[in-house]
């Protein structure tokens, strides 16, 4: 698979980098002689993807920032088929699931997030502090962003599937399938926290209010008295703003629900329809995120906490509707043709599409071939385009501020090559 993603906003128009990602697939299938079932093995790439970009940050700059991700899913297992008599049949299958995920870019959150208390009198927070006006003693931030890089999560899941094939006769059938959805529950990561480029801005507003305040007083003695600020708060600029944290992640694989249809209408020719409902509301609602063990004193007492803490990441996607249709074709009696095409709704709304992660291709194209190389040898050949679609972003984005606005771009190129081996 190789995706193309773009990205645009006010200080940014960058292409991200040409990442080529292998799905690799292994089956095995074997009908029992003399008997109604069939069982078999099955090991794929269920989906996952990633982005790359060096982007700007108004935090930042001139520094350009790593905007990264990494996502991944693999299951596999056993499959049973049984036919119940002359025209249906029923398949089960029972799959373990293994999960891989990165995200490495700035990570933005309201300054109610640092509950730690300034004044005990008042019960002013830093929270408060960040947010508040200038005229008010305030920073005036609407954020606070940390440079963030999550990394080492993986975990282990089940999904179950269950489907019906009807074939009253050889020209129609009909089928019928439901996916489980897996709840996702990344434990033991790590998540690297640097907010020394916030510390240093919010710093360099607090001399900025001094010399103010103070005409005549010089830049050093401005910055002496801002440390002196900040020490009273119970902040060393001295031990810095980093910290590393265990991190526990979580949210989910969606389930789904496909019905589809099969018709022959001539002796070299099959037709194929089928649409799929998939639960991406209830899934990918949110990444509900734990950290813990974070030693750094001046992060812990701004956050109000002794190094843990939870938080979310919203995702609020919705859930979509995907139509698919193709024909085969015997082109002669070793070759064999294939075309398709595929539509599904977005599920990524405005309010939180991000460039790392912007799953929102709707219109796909595929065209395949197959050739029966010997009796027991066959080759199949395809490629898929999945054509560009543009979101942008609401404002303001509910993701961060650098996404208000902006617009992200997705496209895909697809490769497929298989070999079956009929044994």
């Amino acid at each position: 698979m190789a995706p193309g993603v773009t990205f645009s906003n006010g200080i940014n128009d960058a292409e991200g980098d040409k990442n080529l990602f292998p799905l690799p697939s292994l089956w095995y299938v074997r009908k029992i002689k003399e008997s109604k079932l069939t069982y078999g093995f099955g090991l794929y790439t269920q989906g996952g993807m990633g982005a790359d970009f060096k982007l700007n940050h108004a935090l930042f700059f001139p520094d350009k920032q790593t905007y990264h991700s990494k996502f991944a899913v693999m299951q596999g297992g056993p499959s049973l088929a049984y036919q119940l008599n002359n025209k249906l049949s029923v398949g089960l299958s029972a799959h373990l699931l293994y999960s891989g995920m990165e995200f490495q870019m700035p990570f933005s959150m309201p300054p109610s997030m640092l509950q730690g208390v300034i004044n005990p009198m008042t019960g002013m927070t830093f929270g408060d502090m960040f947010a508040a006006p200038f005229e008010q003693g305030g920073l005036a931030y609407t954020e606070v962003t940390a440079a963030a890089n999550m990394h080492e999560l993986s975990t282990f899941g089940f999904a179950g599937k269950i489907g019906l094939a009807y074939k009253p006769s050889e020209k129609f059938s009909l089928g019928i399938n439901y996916n489980t959805p897996t709840t996702l529950k990344f434990k033991e990561g790590k998540a690297d926290m640097d907010m020394s480029a916030q510390m240093n801005d919010a710093f360099g507003k607090v001399v900025a209010g001094i010399l103010q305040q103070n005409p005549s007083m010089s830049f050093q003695d401005a910055q002496t008295a801002a440390m002196g600020a900040f020490a009273q708060m119970g902040i060393d600029l001295s031990k810095g703003a980093v910290a590393t944290y265990s991190l526990d992640n979580e949210f989910g694989l969606p389930g789904s629900l496909a019905v589809g249809i099969s018709v022959k209408p001539g002796q070299h020719l099959r037709l194929g329809l089928d649409m799929e409902w998939i639960q991406w509301k209830k899934a990918f609602d949110r990444m509900d995120m734990k950290l813990s063990g974070g030693a750094n004193p001046n992060i812990n007492t701004m956050m109000g906490n002794t190094g843990s803490f939870a938080m979310y990441f919203p995702l609020e996607w919705k859930n979509t509707i995907v139509i698919r249709t193709g024909a085969e074709f015997d082109l002669n009696k070793k070759w064999m043709g294939r075309l398709g095409y595929a539509y599904g709704s977005n599920p990524v709304p405005a309010a939180t599409v991000f460039p790392v992660f912007p799953a929102i291709v709707k219109h796909h194209a595929m065209a395949g071939l197959s050739v029966q190389a010997s009796n027991k040898v066959g080759l199949n050949f395809a490629y898929e385009h999945a054509f560009k679609s543009e979101l942008k972003a609401t404002n303001p984005s509910k993701i961060a501020e650098e996404f208000s606005g902006s617009t992200s771009g997705l496209k895909t190129d697809i490769f497929h090559v298989s070999l079956s081996w009929k044994l």
